[in-house]
């Protein structure tokens, strides 16, 4: 049966524009994080390689998004990992966490500058101890798209996310990505693991500050008419 209206076009009403109130299980995730044992499995010819890292998340708040009558809050995201004994760009990551409160629906787009996409599904409600999201290679909806190198040699066949809120603020995660490597008859499970604490807090998005008054005021006190 098909979930939704007839009515495609027409987009809800009365939308509260502060984001940061209405992320659901996404709240504990905005704000600015550091994770310093970060552990990660991948493949190399030799066997698979443990490497250590250290990671930077920023998750901004953005403007409450509406597709016709569906409403979605979410944060705009920004990985950066180096490793301890280098410090050049070991993992470069951007996309968004969304949630659609009216059907617990949370979605994790991500993009990596190999050439690769994602967009990741889950279920979830505000105060839930973990999320769970996952994307497969070939699904019409929540799948995963890469170059035409990545699909001949390492080709991901599933994306799995796991994030656990651990009482002290903290969150942890796991990532699993199921890939075929060429030359090899089992899948490799290529994992990536860490803890990470926040160091900064978000920014409130634009909406939310223009309903609070920060912008014009801001503006007034720069001589500035909106």
């Amino acid at each position: 049966m098909n979930p939704f209206p007839d009515d495609i076009f027409t987009e809800p009403e009365d939308v509260d524009p502060d984001t940061l109130a209405n992320l659901g299980p996404l709240t504990p995730l905005a704000g600015i994080w550091e994770g310093l044992k970060g552990i990660d499995l991948n493949p190399k010819a030799d066997g698979p390689e443990r490497r250590a890292y250290l990671e930077r998340v920023e998750m901004q708040p953005i403007d409450p998004q509406p597709n016709g009558p569906q409403l979605l809050y979410g944060l705009r995201y920004h990985v950066h990992i180096a490793t301890p004994e280098e410090d050049t760009t070991f993992h470069d990551q951007m996309g968004y966490w969304l949630w659609e409160p009216a059907t617990g629906l949370i979605m994790q787009t991500l993009a990596i500058p190999r050439g690769q996409t994602a967009l990741a599904k889950g279920q979830g409600q505000k105060g839930d101890g973990r999320i769970v999201v996952r994307a497969e290679r070939g699904t019409p909806g929540y799948g995963i798209c890469s170059t035409d190198f990545l699909e001949w040699a390492f080709r991901t066949e599933s994306y799995e996310l796991e994030i656990v809120f651990n009482p002290d603020g903290s969150w942890s995660y796991t990532s699993d990505t199921m890939l075929a490597v060429r030359g090899q008859e089992a899948l490799f499970k290529h994992r990536d693991r860490n803890t990470l604490r926040k160091v900064g807090e978000a920014t409130p998005n634009p909406l939310a500050r223009i309903a609070k008054g920060e912008v014009a005021s801001h503006l007034a006190a720069h001589g500035i008419s909106e």
